[in-house]
C-alpha cells in the first residue's frame, strides 16, 4: 500500500491508458466500472475507508481491468490484421466496419435478449439506464461483445480444439503421475449397531443386537432392519456405508473386521468400546494402483486440455509480437512499452 501511494492514477476520462496496435484505451472506458464496483464495496464497509486505502483499491481495480481490456483489444487487432494484412488504411476501415456490422447484428440477435431478460426490462433504453448505474452502457457492452467475438474467432482459427493424443503419451503421463493413482484398500458394507448408552445394561444392549442379528440373518435384509432399529448415524440409509479407505475409521475394531471378514456374509456380533455391531461387507478392493486402461479416457482429456492451453499460450506470444502495446502501466503486461500520460481531448477543450 505504501508503494501504491506513490503510483499516480489519472482522473481525466480522456486520458489514454494504452495504445493497442492502431486503437486506444481511454480511462473513460475503465473508470465507470471501477467506480461502480468501488461504490458497491464502500456500501458494505462498516466504517469510513481511509483515502490512501481507497487509492490503493482503485489503482488495483483500474490496472486489472486495463490488462483485461488490452488483451481483448490485442486479439481483436490480430483478427483484423489476419483479414486485411498490411492493406491501406481505407481497406482496414472498410473491413472493421464490416466486422462491426456483423457483430452488431449478432449482439442484437443473440446477446441483447438475454441481457434484457436477466435485467427484467422491456426496452433497450431501460437496459441502458440500468447498465450505466453499474458503470457500463449498452454501447460499451456491444463494443465488448465485438472484441470478444473477434478475439474468439482468432483463437479458434489458430488453436486445434481437438488435438490428437497418442497411446504412448498416455502411458508416459501415467508413469510420471503413477503416485496419484495409488489407492488404499477400501470397502463398502452394511452395518447394524446398538449403542451401550441407549440401553440400561450391557445385557439389554446384547439382547437388542442379537434380535437384530437374527432378524437380518433369517430375513436376509440388513438394510430394512437397520432402517427400523439400528442406532448409528447411517441407520436412516439402511446402515449402508459407501466406499471407505482402510484406516480412516475411528473404530479400529470395525476397521479390522471390515478388511478381514469374507464378503457377502453376515459377521458375528462385534463388541466395540461403546457399542455392539453386526456388519456385512458388500465389496472390498485391495490397495494398489489403478490400471492405465481404466484411466485412459481421463488422462487423454487431461493431455488434450494441456495441448489446447499450450496452443493458446503460443498464440498469445505470437499476438504480443505482432501487435505492439504501449501502456500507462507497462509492467503489468508482457512486452508492453511505457506510455507517457496523454489526453485524447483536443487541446482547445483541455
Amino acid at each position: 500500500m505504501e508503494e501504491a501511494k506513490k503510483i499516480p492514477l489519472p482522473t481525466d476520462p480522456a486520458t489514454v491508458m494504452a495504445v493497442v496496435g492502431q486503437g486506444r484505451v481511454l480511462l473513460g472506458e475503465l473508470k465507470p466500472r471501477v467506480d461502480a464496483q468501488l461504490s458497491r464495496m464502500l456500501s458494505q464497509a462498516s466504517g469510513e475507508v481511509p483515502e490512501d486505502e481507497l487509492h490503493y483499491v482503485k489503482l488495483r481495480m483500474t490496472r486489472s481491468l486495463l490488462v483485461q481490456t488490452i488483451q481483448s483489444r490485442m486479439l481483436r487487432e490480430a483478427f483484423l490484421l489476419e483479414q486485411v494484412g498490411t492493406a491501406a488504411a481505407d481497406k482496414r476501415r472498410e473491413a472493421e466496419a464490416t466486422m462491426a456490422a456483423k457483430a452488431r447484428q449478432m449482439f442484437y440477435e443473440t446477446e441483447l435478449p438475454g441481457l434484457m431478460k436477466k435485467a427484467n426490462v422491456d426496452s433497450k433504453a431501460e437496459l441502458d439506464d440500468l447498465l450505466r448505474k453499474e458503470g457500463s452502457s449498452l454501447a460499451f457492452r456491444q463494443r465488448e461483445f465485438m472484441d470478444q467475438m473477434l478475439g474468439s474467432l482468432y483463437i479458434r482459427s489458430k488453436v486445434n480444439k481437438d488435438p490428437s493424443v497418442s497411446l504412448s503419451e498416455i502411458v508416459r503421463y501415467y508413469q510420471e503421475h503413477q503416485s496419484e493413482y495409488e489407492h488404499k484398500a477400501r470397502a463398502r458394507w452394511e452395518q447394524l449397531t446398538v449403542m451401550f448408552s441407549n440401553h440400561p445394561t450391557r445385557d439389554a444392549a446384547m439382547k437388542a443386537i442379537t434380535d437384530m442379528f437374527q432378524e437380518a440373518l433369517y430375513g436376509g435384509n440388513v438394510q430394512a432392519v437397520a432402517k427400523a432399529k439400528s442406532e448409528e448415524p447411517f441407520a436412516s440409509s439402511g446402515g449402508l456405508h459407501d466406499w471407505t479407505n482402510q484406516g480412516s475409521l475411528v473404530s479400529t475394531v470395525l476397521d479390522k473386521n471390515i478388511f478381514s471378514l469374507p464378503t457377502g456374509k453376515l459377521s458375528d456380533i462385534i463388541e466395540d468400546t461403546n457399542a455392539f455391531h453386526v456388519i456385512r461387507v458388500l465389496e472390498r478392493e485391495d490397495a494398489g494402483v489403478t490400471p492405465v486402461g481404466e484411466l485412459q479416457d481421463d488422462i487423454s482429456d487431461i493431455l488434450r486440455q494441456q495441448k489446447i492451453r499450450a496452443d493458446q499460450e503460443n498464440v498469445m506470444v505470437e499476438v504480443r509480437q505482432r501487435v505492439p502495446v504501449w501502456s500507462f502501466y507497462p509492467d503489468d503486461f508482457p512486452e508492453a512499452k511505457p506510455l507517457i500520460q496523454v489526453s485524447a481531448r483536443p487541446a482547445m477543450q483541455r
